[in-house]
């Protein structure tokens, strides 16, 4: 079990250090933000397809069980978009934290939808992450990081919770033993399918056209974060306790925003890095207490 568990830990930090270099390579990449959506699902779906094709004979799932986590993709393809715009209005380790709002719109969604009471920490930690929201936004900064802080942080914002929406959906549809490439590539094709539809509506910067050194980064993202990082965290993940889980997830905004500094001197304000420390304070406060809601009295 020990032996499991070392396993587990090390796969899950590879996975967490993979992802942690999303924003990275899609602010290297320059690319608009639905070009970088399109091409970063577009690349790691024919991957995904080879590693399904292998497994497929336990994939045992019809094609209503497949149909739940492609449309669950669907709100990822639009977080995508949000994100990547984040990403160019603020930078890569702002856009990276207010993504990770999505613990506290899990919770929120538990409680309207199941009637799930939240726990006591809820009702402090919620004003301390949403202070923290608005320090990053750069309210009262004279020199404030970003080209539109406050536009930048409402797509951060909205990041979170169209990924809140993804991961209840792609949850659910991952209740039934299969391998995890299945849900993934079903996801991936949903997210790429709407990602276009988005390009092509609302993105004039869209560009089908490969690039040079351009996709080379699109390909690093799609391969190292969209396909290896999330595989590795789907095999570890659910091997490790839940709070040793919460503390490893943590480390993907603080080494995002670490990258960033050292990449592109991503040199936050200082009011900016009091948000990201709050921002990170009450997520991790929260995770380590094990969840944000508790049961429903009377199951």
């Amino acid at each position: 079990m020990r032996a499991e568990r070392r396993w587990a830990r090390r796969l899950a930090i590879m996975g967490i250090c993979a992802i942690s270099f999303s924003a990275i390579f899609v602010r290297l990449a320059n690319v608009s933000p639905s070009t970088a959506a399109v091409f970063r699902t577009g690349y790691a779906l024919p991957v995904l397809a080879v590693i399904w094709w292998v497994v497929r004979r336990r994939d045992e799932r019809g094609w209503r069980a497949r149909l739940l986590p492609a449309l669950a993709g669907v709100f990822l393809g639009i977080d995508f978009y949000f994100w990547h715009r984040s990403i160019d209005l603020i930078g890569a380790g702002l856009a990276t934290v207010l993504g990770n709002t999505q613990v506290l719109f899990v919770g929120f969604a538990a409680w309207m939808l199941h009637g799930e009471k939240p726990t006591r920490s809820v009702f402090w930690a919620v004003p301390v992450v949403f202070g923290g929201v608005t320090l990053v936004s750069g309210v009262g900064a004279a020199h404030a990081y970003g080209s539109d802080p406050v536009l930048g942080t409402l797509f951060g914002v909205l990041t979170g919770i169209t990924y809140t929406i993804f991961l209840l959906g792609f949850r659910r549809a991952g209740r039934e033993s299969t391998p995890p490439a299945g849900p993934l590539l079903d996801a991936t094709v949903g997210a790429a399918l709407v990602s276009l539809l988005i390009g092509l509506a609302v993105d004039p910067g869209l560009s089908l056209i490969p690039t040079w050194p351009q996709h080379g980064w699109l390909i690093a993202l799609a391969l190292g974060s969209q396909v290896l990082g999330w595989l590795f965290l789907a095999m570890a993940l659910p091997r490790l306790p839940a709070i040793e889980t919460s503390v490893l997830l943590l480390m993907q905004p603080a080494l995002t925003v670490l990258w960033a500094l050292l990449i592109f001197s991503e040199a936050l304000a200082v009011t900016q890095w009091i948000g990201v420390v709050l921002v990170l304070g009450g997520i991790g406060s929260l995770s380590l207490m094990g969840t944000l809601v508790e049961a429903r009295d009377g199951g």
